[in-house]
């Protein structure tokens, strides 16, 4: 590229400023507020217990999400043994199904959830070593827990041979130096929390200081400054979970925002919006997910007092636990043997009384040997 040519965020003279208009943000910090203080509320009307899951499902959430949006899929299953083994006194080793991958992200995660010390580049370098312990990125040899050592670092998409280029990062003589700076910053700025969050986000990608994985450590530090603002131990939201569902407005704005030929009057709004915009969904969503476990509450103070034996006991825990999507169809008789580890005649008569005792009830168009059962939650 002609060096006389200005074209990517940080060859504007006015880099690493990020100027944006503040009475755009008014509404939108509001709202965040206020639904900030309905999630904080909401949590003391829980148990001890149920808060506990609302934060395993949050940060289940975050590890499967943050890693969709690279393209990289993880078991949920996987996922929340590496969470329940971390935050869970009750696990079971015997239900282990993590995974090197799983173990990793959700340790990165716990860590920008409970350690408040300040960031720092070995504290990155950290992070990015547990994504990439084996040095690798597929086929591929990457520097791993250091930054990179060359300039050719472009953010491109499609096929081998008609790759379109996105953004051109920083030099590598610069990295140390941007580093320095946005660390300083977002640990001492004064700036309003969830701006901060979203330019950090903004300013670490702008760097793109890695080889590869500076996605997932972007959105680590800006869950490390959203976790900054509750005084719960985490947070009960995921934001990655908010990015993915825009997936591609995610990456429509950093094209919009990083490309001086998009952004020819060099202002952060735009994205600030968005980001705020994607951080009151995932707030929304979170709402939602407590109803939920509102109504599982619910369904226990309804159901424990049925004299359920062990098996029943542990296969409607692994539904609710499921959810709708995890048990999609319902459940049948092969499934509940499978659960439950017993007979045929066992599961039928099991499910015979779960469904007397208006725990389950037969899905709807299920007959004869096709019959599956979901849960009744509510009556």
């Amino acid at each position: 590229m002609d060096e006389n040519i200005k074209k990517w965020l940080w060859q504007h003279k006015n880099y690493p400023t990020f100027p944006y208009k503040k009475d755009e943000l008014t509404s939108l910090l509001s709202k965040i507020e206020y639904n900030r203080g309905l999630l904080d509320g909401i949590s003391k009307s829980f148990a001890k217990e149920e808060v506990k899951e609302l934060e395993i499902e949050a940060l289940i959430e975050e590890a499967l999400h943050t890693s969709l949006i690279e393209g990289e899929y993880l078991k949920r299953d996987s996922v929340r043994s590496s969470v329940r083994k971390k935050l869970d006194n009750l696990f079971s080793y015997d239900e282990d199904s993590s995974t090197h991958r799983s173990d990793a992200l959700v340790a990165i995660l716990i860590d920008c959830n409970l350690n408040r010390e300040p960031l720092c580049t070995e504290r990155l370098h950290g992070w990015h070593n547990a994504l990439f312990e084996s040095g690798y990125d597929g086929l591929h040899k990457i520097n791993v827990a250091s930054f990179r050592t060359h300039d050719d670092m472009e953010v491109v998409s499609g096929a081998i041979g008609y790759e379109k280029v996105h953004y051109l990062a920083v030099p590598q003589k610069s990295i140390q130096k941007d580093m320095a700076e946005l660390l300083v910053w977002c640990n001492a700025s004064a700036e309003n929390i969830y701006v901060k969050s979203a330019l950090a986000h903004l300013w670490f990608v702008a760097i793109h200081p890695y080889d590869d994985g500076n996605g997932r450590v972007a959105r680590a530090i800006t869950d490390y400054l959203l976790s900054s603002v509750s005084k719960k131990t985490f947070k009960f939201y995921s934001f990655s979970t908010a990015v993915n569902s825009d997936r591609k407005g995610y990456y429509n704005i950093l094209d919009k925002t990083t490309n001086l030929f998009r952004n020819r009057e060099y202002d952060f709004t735009a994205w600030i919006v968005w980001h705020l915009e994607t951080l009151n969904h995932a707030m929304e969503m979170a709402l939602e997910s407590i109803e939920v476990v509102i109504d599982k509450t619910k369904f226990w103070d309804r159901c424990r007092d049925k004299g359920l034996n062990s098996r029943q006991v542990k296969v409607l825990s692994k539904m609710l636990e499921k959810g709708k999507e995890g048990f999609e169809g319902g459940i049948n008789t092969k499934k509940y043997m499978a659960i439950s580890k017993t007979s045929r005649a066992t599961a039928i008569r099991d499910i015979a009384e779960l469904v007397a005792y208006e725990c389950l009830v037969q899905i709807k168009g299920s007959a004869g040997r096709n019959i599956r059962y979901e849960i009744l939650l509510t009556k």
